[in-house]
């Protein structure tokens, strides 16, 4: 019969089972059948005309049609239940997926996002020294808390520093991998409620290490001898201390982010550790640095070496270095300008704080925080750059007027 040339239309073999034959003289099987009230209608595959052709023999079709029945009368709808079986093995196949190609995606979905290209890299660089070895390859569906501490156990207390970044990291690919569907269940690598309760805290196993600092009282002394030199590095690392910046904020710095007339330094958010612009108000001295070398028309104010790039970040350490060699640090001079704002002026924390531009971690305090004060940062970073010269009246000025 099915070598025949049949009109379009549905023929029957008994039992509800059909042979369909479309307007295109396309032949396939069905099942036609009553569901709560409703005629349903199953396909059953395409019509088997040749040995194996891959299509569904007479035979075939009246076996899937009796397990379709036997569903029916378990009060199971067929159709509904070889979508589910479908869906189940998608998501099987999907959880096949490894855990290095789940990790190269997120990347590739989330680093327009981050700040630069160099924390990509970063995040790059540690998954393959640590991650890859034992995780890469294996199918992020199946990776459980023994895999995720065979990565961190070596590495956690000879490196907890670098250790608790590759926990947070393989937490975070392992959460997209859920939303994406590769794997479900609890995240092994979670360290609240979880992790913390089979390793010891970085806190516990590594003292943290802060920047050394200058103490506030030599820094006047030091600020005379740097602007005595006539490196480019002195010039930059003088800047860094009058405006309290960290060391990418200056050497990082374009010309195109000064406003001379204003005075003011406006820092893009994208080279903000907080992702955040900053403004700074420039003090006299600080815009007597920057203003001959922003007029030279060079992109960076503090450019290197190499034409068109900027300093090492090494350079102002170096510099500090050779005259300071006790282990100081340039980020040590935010200390040092806390440090004094707190003890000789009545400055208050707030505005040493948003002078720092940092964080507040306070979320209830964060939300009131609207302004950035410049106006009154302006007065103290007058006061600080007065005292780096050594003049210690302008402090006692500001504590009176406060």
């Amino acid at each position: 019969m099915l070598k025949k040339q049949l009109k379009p239309g549905l023929y029957a073999d008994g039992n509800g089972l059909y042979l369909q034959v479309s307007r295109q003289e396309t032949k396939a099987w069905v099942l036609r059948f009553m569901r709560a009230g409703v005629p349903r209608k199953m396909g059953l595959g395409p019509v088997s005309i040749l040995a194996n052709d891959g299509k569904v023999s007479l035979a075939q079709a009246r076996q899937r049609a009796a397990e379709a029945r036997s569903l029916l009368i378990d009060g199971i709808d067929p159709i509904e239940a070889r979508k589910f079986r479908r869906i189940q093995a998608a998501l099987e196949a999907a959880k096949t997926t490894t855990f290095r190609k789940c990790a190269e995606q997120y990347i590739e979905d989330n680093k327009a996002a981050w700040r630069n290209e160099k924390h990509a890299a970063q995040w790059t660089s540690t998954l393959a020294a640590c991650v890859y070895p034992e995780l890469g390859g294996l199918p992020v569906g199946g990776i459980d808390t023994e895999l995720v501490l065979k990565v961190l156990r070596p590495i956690w207390r000879e490196k907890p520093e670098t250790a608790s970044r590759v926990r947070g990291r393989i937490e975070t690919i392992l959460d997209w991998a859920k939303a994406h569907g590769y794997r479900d269940g609890e995240n092994p690598a979670r360290w609240r409620g979880h992790l913390e309760n089979v390793l010891p805290a970085k806190s516990k196993i590594a003292a943290v290490a802060h920047h050394k600092a200058m103490p506030y009282g030599d820094v006047p002394a030091f600020v005379t001898l740097l602007r005595a030199k006539q490196e480019i590095s002195s010039r930059a690392l003088e800047f860094t201390v009058l405006t309290a910046a960290r060391t990418g904020e200056s050497i990082g710095a374009r010309s195109s982010e000064f406003d001379l007339d204003a005075k003011t330094w406006t820092v893009p958010a994208e080279r903000m550790k907080a992702g955040r612009e900053h403004r700074v108000p420039l003090s006299d001295r600080a815009a007597e640095i920057v203003e001959p070398l922003i007029k030279t028309g060079r992109e960076f104010v503090f450019e290197g070496a190499k034409p068109g790039r900027p300093l090492s970040n090494m350079a102002m350490l170096e510099m500090l270095r050779g005259m300071r060699g006790d282990g100081l640090t340039v980020h040590g001079f935010r200390s040092s300008f806390f440090d004094w704002g707190h003890d000789l002026t009545g400055h208050p924390k707030e505005l040493l704080d948003i002078a720092l531009a940092h964080t507040v971690a306070d979320k209830v305090e964060a939300a009131y925080r609207r302004s950035d004060m410049f106006e009154k940062r302006r007065r103290l970073m007058a006061d600080w750059a007065s005292y780096c010269r050594g003049e210690s009246a302008a402090t006692s000025q500001a504590a009176n007027e406060l």
